[in-house]
């Protein structure tokens, strides 16, 4: 759980870093430039300037990509403006203590003045030459020769990875959200390669700074050491010029590290894995170290040479061709025993055609690698129990066997994400936490609980991801508790409802007359295909299931059906003239037989309006106004958000001459409002009006 590691508390670290650490830390920066410091506190910041550069480095090596170290740039100018801070707390130690010996700056300076380079300023200043050059003219300079060339070909790459997110977007391979984030991606990017050419500059600054602070220390500590502490020549030289050189080298090994740090980051290519095994995995070729190996045992050989270094060199590399060859057969086992049994299974089941290439599933649910385990039947998994289970509800409440759902991995999905599709078009999709529950507030909640806070996936509800340890807690703070396999099995739930109506076809329609047929053959004979074709028959009953209404009660469709035969109605207007027929199983699914049954009314002159309205647009249908549109839906969706806080429904009442049309329009916005007409309400059944939605 990526999302709930990051958001369930391992971020405090991070957070109080944000919080205190890191402003007050640059304000000690800056004051280090203009207070004088003791020389402990010059060692203990040494230290830290060493630790910092040594954490930037390792980061750097363990990043998958460069984006993954975003922050390098901020973080490379505040490292940087540390070290010049310390140069110049370091100066004014040198220059105002440096005659009282070599300890003066502290016990860092004088250990890689003295240990370091042997306490001999003339090898010290070479060696200090020496580390300028690979900073200043080999690595920095080819740093921020990429870095300048990156940052060109990622904008100019801008317009071309825009189009080609648009062009995935309007075909359907992305959706909203996935293209938000990969435009996102890419403005990233190019802020960071914009960042890390100037960024490369300040290395570059900070290499030369080091020389000329050098310089002002070897040549300020000469003049003061002579002149003010009336030091001989020789000794103001050594001690000062050790001063320097040691306050140098400890200044520039960890700029020599960042300077790395940068050119690895600016030079990393992304995959999926860090640098060493990324390295690792590309050299590890045996036809490259065996004859490596046979030229150092050819030199080893040579009379003159240091023969038992080059002899152990070979063999050393001898054996790591070996080994890469070893590595490299069992692979290819791996691999040949792969093929051989995909050569099995494509012997036993036939050779390559469209079938496995294609998905006519009428249902599927896709599931990234986070949440295979909740299909594991060797662990337990319980979705697929779940699934079966819910089928067979909703197949009982339809009236229909609902299709099988296929449920498969999906790489290119994130790790806890899951897509619903019917046929081929996604329906639904969110993120699931399988080590983790789902918290939606109930009424006495008084107490939040700490989490991931989301939207529940079926009804939109405010809601909360918590780690499985807090489940208890949770629950005794008022909260319903849901497992994930039973977020996505009532997601699923929801969608098989609402999409029920593209859920059945011709065959499922067959089965349904030949079950019949055992009971009522000459009803079944009589009206199809002889009244109604089997095409026309099943069209009928998805408009019915589109709007909720069950079709378990196929003896009476099918009279109905035969009564108003005469009629040359369309499968619409048929399937209009058949609900009052079945609206007793719709009605049933609102409110119990023994309670009154809720209703929403709408204003009589406001529906005077509406039956006006359709009259006059004819085949049309009902064309409201933008605005009052608007105010229809709003007024609807206030009082259903209102009855489903309190725990209730209600069905919308409205004349039959503009139920189908008015029903369109509002289910488009409230999916779950059931809306029918006064001729479907049952005569024994009391009415109990609880909202009248004016115009």
């Amino acid at each position: 759980m990526e999302l709930t590691a990051k958001n369930f508390g391992l971020s405090h670290l991070g957070g109080a870093i944000k919080v205190g650490v890191l402003p007050i830390g640059i304000l000690a920066v800056v004051a280090m430039m203009v207070l004088p410091l003791p020389a402990f506190l010059l060692d203990l910041f040494f230290v830290t300037n060493i630790l910092v550069s040594l954490l930037v480095l390792m980061v750097a090596m363990h990043t998958y990509r460069p984006l993954d170290f975003s922050s390098f740039p901020s973080l490379l100018l505040i490292a940087t403006v540390l070290r010049l801070a310390l140069n110049v707390a370091s100066t004014r130690v040198v220059l105002a203590d440096g005659h009282t010996g070599s300890d003066a700056a502290g016990r860092i300076i004088e250990a890689f003045g003295k240990f370091i380079i042997a306490s001999n300023y003339a090898v010290g200043i070479f060696v200090f030459v020496i580390l300028v050059i690979i900073n200043l003219v080999v690595i920095t300079r080819g740093a921020g020769r990429v870095s300048e060339v990156s940052a060109r070909f990622t904008l100019d790459a801008m317009p071309g990875k825009q189009m080609a997110i648009d062009a995935d977007l309007n075909a359907g391979v992305l959706d909203a959200e996935q293209a938000t984030l990969k435009r996102d991606e890419i403005a990233k990017e190019a802020d960071f390669y914009g960042a890390m050419d100037g960024a490369s500059k300040f290395v570059k600054g900070d290499a030369i700074a080091g020389i000329l602070i050098l310089v002002i220390n070897i040549v300020g500590g000469l003049i003061i050491g002579i002149t003010q502490h009336e030091l001989a020549v020789e000794e103001a030289a050594e001690t000062y010029i050790l001063l320097s050189i040691g306050d140098g080298l400890v200044a520039q090994i960890p700029s020599l590290l960042l300077a790395i740090a940068t050119a690895i980051i600016v030079t990393r290519v992304s995959s999926n894995q860090d640098m060493a095994e990324h390295i690792g995995s590309q050299i590890n070729l045996s036809r490259a170290w065996l004859p490596v190996s046979g030229v150092l045992l050819l030199i080893g050989l040579v009379p003159g040479m240091p023969n038992s270094l080059f002899l152990i060199a070979s063999a050393i590399a001898g054996l790591v061709g070996y080994l890469s060859m070893q590595t490299k057969k069992n692979a290819d086992l791996a691999h040949e025993e792969v093929k051989s049994s995909s050569e099995e299974e494509t012997s036993s089941e036939g050779a390559i055609d469209l079938d496995d290439v294609t998905d006519y599933s009428p249902i599927s649910i896709q599931l990234g690698y986070g949440l295979v385990g909740m299909v594991d039947d060797d662990t337990g998994g319980p979705l697929i129990s779940r699934v079966t289970g819910i089928r067979r509800e909703v197949s009982k409440v339809l009236g229909f066997v609902v299709p099988p759902v296929r449920i498969k991995d999906d790489l290119a999905l994130s790790a806890n994400q899951y897509r619903i599709r019917i046929g081929q078009t996604i329906v639904g999709e969110d993120i699931i936490y399988p080590d983790g529950f789902l918290c939606i507030a109930g009424d006495d909640v008084s107490v939040k609980v700490s989490g991931y806070e989301v939207k529940d996936p079926s009804f939109g509800m405010d809601a909360v991801w918590v780690k499985s340890n807090q489940k208890s807690e949770a629950e005794s703070k008022g909260y319903v508790v849901i497992a994930p396999e039973s977020v996505l099995a009532t997601h699923l739930s929801q969608i098989l409802n609402r999409f029920a109506g593209q859920l059945i076809g011709q065959d499922d329609v067959q089965v349904l007359l030949d079950n019949l047929a055992k009971t009522s053959p000459n009803l079944v004979e009589s009206v199809v295909p002889k009244l109604v074709p089997l095409h026309n028959l099943t069209g009928i009953l998805r408009e019915l299931l589109s709007e909720r209404v069950p079709v378990s009660d196929l003896r009476s469709i099918l009279e109905t059906l035969a009564s108003i035969s005469g009629r040359n109605l369309s499968v619409v207007d048929t399937a209009e003239a058949i609900r009052p027929t079945l609206a007793g199983l719709l009605i049933q699914q609102i409110a119990p037989l023994n309670q009154p049954l809720p209703v929403i009314t709408l204003d009589a002159e406001l529906e005077q309006m509406l039956i006006k309205m359709v009259r006059q647009s004819g085949e049309e249908g009902l064309v409201l106004d933008n605005e009052l549109a608007q105010k229809l839906l709003t007024n609807i969706a206030e009082i259903t958000q209102k009855l489903s806080n309190e725990g209730n429904t209600a069905a919308l009442v409205v004349s039959p001459a503009i139920r189908r049309q008015f029903s369109a329009i509002v289910r488009q916005h409230v999916e779950e409002m059931i809306v029918l007409a006064f001729t479907e309400l049952p005569d024994n059944r009391k009415i109990n009006v609880v909202a009248s939605i004016e115009g």
